[in-house]
């Protein structure tokens, strides 16, 4: 009997490491794909990797490899906690397939996308791709939608081979690394990060048309786009996009922050400092771009009398989902400044009555540059992160400048 029960518990230890040895997944490139609600494919890559006893992946677009360390499983199921965003894949595991569901947590619903990968498969759109017939490399004037919709763009593209990188900078961010291919006549750009799943289509004409683009954005977005080159394509100026109501010389606000205790410009802390307010939300990924750098910015000149304040507007007024959101990215990005939970949404309308000394909040991040008297000197909007090249170099060296000349001035 003795025997029996020893070799019935052998027999269950091999099947549960059995099981274990289930829900590991192939090390090295996969091949990944979103379908839309139009059955659509969004294609990106990532790399898996053997830390310990443990596994972790990084999602591959272009030059950015973003770390997703919480990948667990169970018999043939794998489970995928993005570190931000409020996202997650459920996926079962059959070879060396992985096939199920994305889902973005949206406040008060939850938005699926079907999701399947394929290891060792480090394409990103073709195995074979028909060899291209021109190359984007430069700088296009692009414009993303139509009628009232209609957005008026930058595209910024660099050609090897087939291979493209990029991205398309507008008035309120850029669409981060983009990465694709040119397949014949045919231009593919896509990007996946955990918040956003873009891919673009589109004809190229000549050396200086695109034409017929399609523009897809999660499960339901999409959308039209064209573009002609133009090496003197550029933007509106940043910061003449929102600006202080006419009489108004300061922001006033008193939010909470993740424990619950009121903030307010008046706070001592405050009084003759250079303080920067960030406009964000836990949900938007140029607003993580923009963090990853006031973060490194924060530890540069808060010795030096600045503080940064940051007020997040999340898809839900509800705090303790707020608090939950917002708590991750803390500990994500490591942030040291006070991050504060306004209880108003990411609804721009609704943004801009938190704060109604301001024209309007045409975007998410806005950045407020306010001085050592407390009076507002400029308003940024938007955010041009580290896939848009020496726009972010130049954004920073800009944006230190101007650090540099309010530290300069007599504190009043």
């Amino acid at each position: 009997m003795i025997k029996k029960i020893i070799l019935s518990a052998v027999i269950l230890t091999a099947l549960t490491q059995i099981s274990i040895a289930q829900t590991k997944l192939k090390t090295g490139v996969w091949r990944g794909a979103l379908k839309t609600a139009a059955g659509q494919e969004i294609p990106f890559n990532f790399d898996v990797n053997n830390t310990g006893s443990r596994q972790e992946l990084d999602i591959i677009n272009s030059t950015e490899h973003f770390k997703v360390p919480n990948v667990t499983g169970k018999g043939d199921s794998v489970f995928i906690k993005m570190p931000l965003f409020d996202s997650e894949f459920k996926l079962k595991q059959t070879g060396n397939t992985l096939s199920g569901q994305f889902i973005k947590h949206l406040g008060e619903k939850d938005v699926p996308m079907e999701f399947t990968a394929t290891a060792a498969t480090p394409y990103r759109f073709f195995k074979d791709a028909e060899k291209p017939k021109f190359d984007v490399t430069g700088r296009w004037s692009a414009i993303i939608g139509e009628g009232d919709g209609r957005d008026t763009t930058v595209g910024e593209f660099k050609q090897t081979g087939a291979r493209v990188t990029g991205t398309f900078l507008t008035t309120t961010g850029d669409y981060r690394f983009l990465e694709g291919t040119v397949a014949g006549n045919q231009l593919y750009l896509s990007c996946f990060d955990g918040g956003h799943a873009f891919l673009f289509t589109a004809k190229i004409d000549d050396d200086k048309t695109i034409s017929g683009g399609k523009f897809y954005s999660g499960a339901t977005g999409t959308d039209v786009w064209a573009a002609v080159k133009d090496e003197n394509a550029k933007l509106p100026d940043a910061y003449s996009l929102t600006a202080l109501k006419p009489g108004y010389k300061k922001l006033d606000f008193n939010f909470k922050d993740l424990t619950g205790k009121p903030v307010s410009l008046n706070d001592a802390r405050f009084k003759n400092k250079v303080v920067i307010v960030q406009i964000l939300g836990s949900w938007c990924p140029n607003c993580m771009d923009e963090t990853a750098y006031m973060v490194n910015y924060y530890k540069k000149y808060q010795h030096k009398g600045v503080e940064v304040i940051g007020l997040a507007y999340e898809r839900t007024t509800d705090f303790a989902k707020s608090q939950k959101a917002l708590t991750q990215l803390k500990t994500r990005f490591d942030i040291k400044y006070p991050i504060l939970i306004t209880g108003f949404t990411n609804n721009k309308i609704e943004t801009a009555k938190s704060l109604p000394m301001l024209t309007k909040v045409v975007g998410f991040p806005t950045t407020i540059i306010i001085d050592k008297a407390g009076d507002v000197r400029k308003i940024h909007t938007g955010f041009s992160g580290p896939g848009t090249g020496n726009h972010y170099t130049e954004f920073i060296s800009e944006f230190e400048k101007l650090t540099d000349d309010l530290l300069a001035e007599k504190a009043m």
